[in-house]
């Protein structure tokens, strides 16, 4: 055997290396928690950031694939000279004869006030807007009624109104049968609906009849929104025919717009929010990556004669730049890990109080994980490279 041989290292292994980075970790745990814990801020609000905003784009994209994006909704615009322009009294039929239309309907503002009785000043609306109803408004907006009933071809030509979900609420009515006060009537409240995310001004209305708002609120028939539902396939065809359908003879008057596209909006709107404070988070994971580069070096300062002593009994500069390397690699790691845990479990309590599909995206958890081994490197590598400096004389004869 030759000199070289006998004097040749030894070599670690991998369960060497994590054992001697442990048992380092192990002698200072209030540090190595405090440490960590930049890592699980700056990991748990990140993947809470990714996981609540994927959730909510699930959410809305649910929402969209059971309301369907096949709704359109005609409305007027201006006149050339800039004032407010009419629907024609028959576009409601008129729209109904596009081929690929399945179902029409309209709703007609009233120049009305609904109050719970007639002491209260017409000024105090609450927000709500009394509007003319076809009775085929609730098949095409696919809506619900929560209680009562939706009006009928008996029903639209009485004095009786169903109320929208969020004027009810505003109303203090929760339930059919009561009157309230509507221009300079009683009128009788015989269906609530539920919510209706495609028409949400639908919610803030009491609807009646188109023959009622005429007889009894002084409505001119004009309609002002008309909505209509054609097949998925001919939504873009139907949306170009409209204007000159529903107003022949000016059809720049008329404005065509489809309400799912809000929804999609909103999913945009989200991604963008969730972006900034994915900087946040990042910022965080910054400060945790500083926080274990210092308790890093000052390790290296308190254990210099710990070094020494393995110096001199023949480990090599690369297996102590090998050992606090993994002892940073591990502080990251339980940073990463407690982090990642926190988030999913934030995410996923978030998304079930607001009855939404708890969603952690697989690549959240690896981008946690990838993220916490790069700053355990970066933040490793100059301890590491400092221990491995020191000669064993000195190292030993530090006091």
């Amino acid at each position: 055997m030759s000199r070289a041989e006998r004097l040749a290292p030894a070599r670690l292994s991998p369960s060497d290396v994590l054992r001697v980075g442990a048992a380092g970790l192990r002698t200072r745990p209030t540090r190595v928690i405090l440490s960590a814990l930049g890592i699980a801020i700056g990991i748990a609000t990140m993947i809470a950031v990714i996981g609540i905003s994927s959730s909510s784009q699930e959410q809305l994209l649910r929402q969209l694939d059971r309301l369907g994006t096949n709704l359109l909704s005609v409305s007027a615009g201006q006149t050339l000279f800039g004032e407010e322009a009419k629907l024609p009294t028959g576009a409601v039929g008129m729209v109904k004869r596009v081929g690929p239309v399945l179902t029409a309907s309209a709703t007609g503002a009233v120049e009305a006030t609904v109050r719970r009785t007639d002491h209260i000043a017409k000024a105090v609306t609450g927000g709500i807007a009394v509007q003319a109803a076809t009775t085929e408004l609730l098949t095409t907006l696919e809506g619900s009624v929560v209680k009562g009933a939706w009006l009928n071809a008996a029903t639209e030509r009485q004095p009786a109104v169903v109320l929208g979900a969020k004027a009810a609420e505003r109303l203090g009515i929760t339930r059919t049968g009561v009157r309230v006060w509507m221009g300079n009537r009683w009128f009788t409240v015989i269906g609530l609906l539920g919510p209706m995310p495609l028409a949400p001004e639908i919610e803030r209305s009491a609807l009646v009849g188109f023959p009622a708002a005429e007889e009894h609120l002084g409505f001119d028939g004009h309609p002002t929104t008309i909505y209509e539902r054609s097949t998925e396939e001919a939504v873009e065809a139907v949306r170009a025919v409209l204007p000159r359908t529903v107003n022949p003879e000016n059809p720049e008057e008329v404005n065509v717009s489809r309400p799912s596209d809000a929804l999609a909006a909103r999913a945009a709107a989200a991604g963008a929010f969730t972006n900034l404070l994915l900087g946040l988070g990042a910022v965080a994971l910054l400060v945790g990556g500083v926080g274990v580069a210092n308790t890093m070096v000052i390790s290296v300062l308190e254990r210099r004669k710990e070094i020494g002593l393995r110096r001199s009994f023949g480990a090599t500069r690369g297996q102590v730049r090998l050992q606090f390397l993994a002892e940073s690699l591990l502080l990251s790691a339980l940073g990463g890990i407690v982090g990642a845990v926190l988030g999913a479990l934030a995410t996923i309590g978030y998304a079930l109080s607001r009855d939404w599909p708890p969603i952690v995206p697989p690549w959240a958890i690896g981008g946690a994980v990838a993220a916490t081994l790069v700053i355990g490197t970066v933040a490793g590598l100059y301890p590491a490279m400092r221990a491995a400096r020191l000669s064993p004389t000195v190292a030993l004869a530090t006091t």
